[in-house]
């Protein structure tokens, strides 16, 4: 069972990145488009928080990884090219 419940926390964290991944577009194409300093600059922030979040959660979803050797498994690098990672 140890093992079931370690592949749904990969795939939960898969979905947080590729959720992290669509707001991140969705702030980066807004970014600088508005005639406020202001609104831009909180564009800005929300961009920079979610490349922030999205680290952080490539690290979570490292420290789940099997480390049975050197290079990534396939299941991961299937899950990371939908992401675009």
């Amino acid at each position: 069972m140890s093992e079931d419940y370690d592949h749904g926390r990969r795939d939960g964290l898969r979905l947080a990145l590729a959720i992290l991944a669509a707001e991140e577009a969705k702030w980066e194409a807004l970014r600088g488009e508005s005639p406020s300093w202001r609104t831009n600059a909180i564009r800005e922030v929300r961009y920079k928080t979610l490349q922030v979040a999205q680290k952080r959660v490539q690290t979570a979803l490292n420290r789940l990884t099997p480390k049975s050797g050197t290079s990534i498994t396939a299941e991961l690098a299937s899950a990371l090219d939908k992401v675009g990672l």
